[in-house]
């Protein structure tokens, strides 16, 4: 059995507005194994990448974490120092943005950051630095590293600077490598090829990964283990399959009836009803209840509580405890 890498507990992330306080998460938690590979789908606003940019602190100004904790190998790591901090970014942990352009430096050369990175993390020399960061370049597919490495982000396309992003994360071989929409910018084909090139890496390196994005069909078959999350917090859990062909909330039923089918021209796309809730004004129920086709009283009420679907298989849902409680003979109230 894997090892547990990381545990997240009872997440709460808040950010400081002028109109009030915007809880982006609240009370997320889930676990990573070492090797594995978990998925965290939602659309904006859900609160997926806040999540990630608080694993790694580095939130604005305005937000900080409220409550819960983050344990890293059994440390809790927002009791860290800013130094033991500095420490686990890169090192522990690295995350790829999803903007390679607005990430990389446009006045410095590909050759500078990368090796900023390496000399920042590592023990390497100069020359050392500039020798691992040709080798990262060839990892990663980069085609005529020594060239690549005088040039600036402009001179390369964004296929070759995500290549770029994903070298500079794994330039100390972090333990955990978080992806925020890494292919949201790039064509299909593209998109392919950097999925393709981060599985393979994680079979060579053995790093574990956190995959944030909107696009179910992205994690499809990358992750073990996917996580749905709306109004900032987690709604379902499960395995690929669980998800794909038995998703136990309405929202993540939803998310997959809007995905176009390979039959595309015969099926119409059915997208998820109204707007998304305003955090600043979070309902007292299910946070999906305004949207959802078949609420019932109590969701307007009372939060549910995760329930077991399936071995492995969680949904935060008012309908499956109705379910449950008929198929044993209770009454629902």
């Amino acid at each position: 059995m894997s090892e547990k890498i990381l545990d997240v507990r009872n997440l709460h992330t808040s950010f400081r507005t002028d109109a009030g306080e915007v809880r982006a998460v609240n009370g997320v938690s889930f676990n990573l194994e070492e090797g594995k590979s978990l998925g965290i789908v939602g659309e904006s606003g859900s609160g997926k990448s806040v999540t990630a940019y608080s694993i790694l602190q580095i939130l604005t100004g305005n937000g900080r974490v409220t409550g819960g904790e983050i344990l890293f190998r059994g440390e809790d790591i927002l009791k860290y120092t800013p130094q033991q901090m500095r420490q686990f970014r890169g090192k522990k942990c690295s995350i790829i943005f999803q903007d390679p352009m607005t990430s990389l430096n446009p006045t410095f050369t590909i050759g500078n950051q990368l090796m900023e990175a390496i000399l920042l993390h590592t023990d390497r020399t100069k020359k050392e630095a500039r020798d691992r960061a040709e080798e990262l370049l060839t990892l990663v597919g980069v085609n005529e590293p020594k060239r690549r490495l005088k040039q600036y982000p402009h001179e390369l396309s964004g296929g070759m600077r995500q290549r770029i992003m994903i070298a500079m994360a794994l330039s100390s071989e972090p333990d955990i490598l978080i992806a925020d929409e890494p292919t949201t910018a790039l064509d299909v084909t593209i998109q392919a090829q950097i999925l393709e090139l981060m599985q393979e890496l994680q079979k060579k390196i053995g790093m574990a990964i956190i995959m944030v994005t909107h696009d179910l069909g992205v994690i499809a078959e990358m992750c073990d283990e996917i996580i749905v999350m709306y109004g900032g917090r987690v709604c379902e859990r499960g395995s690929a399959d669980d998800i794909f062909y038995g998703p136990a909330h309405e929202y993540t039923k939803g998310l997959l009836r809007s995905i176009p089918s390979v039959n595309g021209q015969k099926e119409k796309l059915i997208p998820i009803a109204g707007t998304p809730i305003n955090l600043l004004n979070m309902p007292k129920g299910c946070a999906f209840c305004s949207r959802c086709d078949n609420a019932l009283k109590i969701c307007l009420e009372e939060v549910p509580e995760e329930e077991l679907v399936s071995p492995g298989h969680y949904a935060s849902c008012w309908l499956n405890v109705k379910k449950r409680m008929e198929g044993s003979g209770e009454a629902a109230s």
